[in-house]
Parts: structure tokens; sequence; C-alpha cells
């Protein structure tokens, strides 16, 4: 299953392809997507198009996108989330499954602990994918958002597979 994860930002969106076989994971290519224009109509767009261009060449099966969280700055909320629009409209847009998972939860699938730092996650991105040079801090952030997809997307791990464990 290739996989591609996606850290939303309005400057910078980070993205990071794998491949899962099982639990096995390997690196396939990661980058950052760098806004460019003056206004945000144009930004927005540009980051669409470098995306549309990840999504055609290395045609992943499924997607994964990082929640936004709330800051103090509610301005700067909304920016992020009209990118994090264009995070999940490219992939759904090419018929992917799109999953959607909060940092902590990445942070503790990928590193064990929910309150990482971006150091600690890119030291175990790093760890858990052998020989992988990473684009920025961005891009190691959207490699641990695709191994956490592919963690939870396993058999044996979402919630029928919980249910079926309890007996329900």
């Amino acid at each position: 299953m290739r996989i591609l994860g996606i850290d939303p930002g309005l400057r910078n969106m980070g993205w990071g392809v794998i491949e899962a076989h099982g639990s096995r994971l390997s690196h396939v290519a990661n980058g950052i997507c760098h806004s460019v224009g003056e206004d945000l109509a144009s930004r927005l767009l540009s980051l669409h198009d470098q995306l549309v261009e990840v999504v055609e060449r290395y045609a992943p099966e499924q997607a994964a996108v990082e929640n936004t969280f709330v800051n103090k700055d509610a301005v700067g909320t909304l920016k992020l989330g009209q990118a994090r629009g264009i995070a999940l409209l490219v992939p759904a847009r090419a018929g992917l499954t799109v999953g959607e998972y909060a940092p902590n939860k990445v942070k503790k699938t990928v590193v064990g602990v929910g309150h990482a730092d971006k150091q600690q996650v890119a030291y175990m991105v790093k760890l858990q994918l052998p020989g992988v040079v990473i684009n920025g801090p961005d891009a190691a952030d959207a490699l641990a958002i695709a191994m956490c997809h592919a963690h939870y997307m396993r058999p044996g791990t979402g919630l029928e597979a919980a249910l079926k464990r309890a007996g329900a």
C-alpha cells in the first residue's frame, strides 16, 4: 500500500510517501510544497498545483492529513484551515481515501510520546525508515503522518476489529 502523508501549512506544506507491506515500511519520497504568490488565493493555488504534481508522480493509494490545532491567533488558524482544505481536496479529487489524525496521535504512534518535539519525530522517522534523507521538518512530520496511517489502517487495528475482539 502506497501512502501519502501531508502536513498542512500555508507557507510550507510537507509531504511524504511511504510503502507499507504489513508492518514493514519503506520510504518512497518526501518534500515540501512552498506557497508562491502575493495574495492568499494565489498561494493556495500554488500549493494545490504542487500537491497535484506529487499525487500524479507518486500515485499513492491512500492519504493521511494532520488535523488542525487551534492556536491563539484566529486569523492564522483560519489560514491554516484553508491550506488544510487543499491537503484534503487534492487526494480526495484523485479518488483516495483520506485519514485524519491529531498531532498528538501521530507523535504517540511514531515516537511513543504524544508531546514529542520535531527533533524527536525526525529521529524516529529516520530510525523506522533507514537511509531516508528528510527534506526538512515539515517533510519529517508528513512522513510521520503517513506512518501513523499505515499503523491504523492495518487489518485488526480499526474500530471493527476492536468491537470483534470485545465480542460486540
